[in-house]
């Protein structure tokens, strides 16, 4: 007899979004998250260790988003690919801009923070920043590596570096000046059995409400129209 594929295990994976975090905590879906990276939940999702793995991986520098790395999965992935927003993604900076930076050939021998490897915005900077041909010693990277947007937004503001690739939300909670670059693509890939499971679904209603729009205008650079919708 054919043996059972084993059961995923609940449990959202990928990359940290601040509204998709506060969204699963506030709407009581109970599902543990495991935010590190979008590279990183595409390959727990592939092993079977997670139900969901939250994405934004750039191909061409942002021309496209997601569709590819969620094919090159194969024929047997069994799951969908959903819309959670569009998010405007761009530098952060001091308050103020001090140093004048305007584009990311401004970067040439400034303090980077990074993310870690894994993570799709990490993917986007270089891939940024190898377009300006500033590569190797042409930046610096600070340490360590900012693992979710508030890091990211603490260390420009804390001196220890003078940019980041980051969220809207990253420069508005640190009082930090943000220069928008691209709007990327943040969608969700769904195991098909999960997605019709309670948590998912109480997740997907909450997503609906009107204080889940009234959190995404507050925390800003989101664009929530096409939330759900199958990519």
């Amino acid at each position: 007899f054919p043996v059972a594929a084993p059961e995923r295990p609940a449990i959202v994976a990928g990359s940290h979004d601040p509204l998709l975090d506060w969204a699963i905590r506030e709407s009581g879906a109970a599902l543990p998250t495991l935010f590190d990276g979008s590279l990183d939940g595409l390959e727990r999702f592939r092993d079977g260790q997670a139900a969901v793995a939250a994405i934004h991986i750039p191909e061409a520098a942002g021309a496209r988003w997601n569709v590819g790395a969620v094919q090159a999965l194969g024929p047997a992935r069994d799951a969908v690919l959903i819309s959670w927003a569009k998010r405007s993604r761009g530098l952060v900076v001091a308050a103020g801009n001090p140093l004048g930076i305007s584009s990311v050939e401004d970067l040439a021998g400034k303090r980077l923070v990074p993310r870690q490897e894994s993570a799709g915005s990490q993917v986007l900077f270089r891939q940024l920043l190898e377009r300006e041909n500033l590569t190797g010693e042409a930046v610096e990277w600070s340490a360590p590596a900012a693992r979710t947007e508030s890091e990211l937004g603490e260390a420009v503001r804390a001196g220890r570096a003078d940019a980041g690739l980051g969220l809207v939300s990253a420069a508005g909670q640190s009082g930090l000046t943000f220069l928008p670059l691209v709007e990327e693509e943040f969608d969700l890939l769904v195991c098909r059995k999960f997605y019709f499971e309670p948590p998912f679904q109480t997740l997907l209603a909450f997503a609906g409400s009107a204080l889940f729009r009234e959190r995404a205008a507050e925390l800003g650079g989101y664009d929530i129209a096409e939330l759900g919708r199958v990519r």
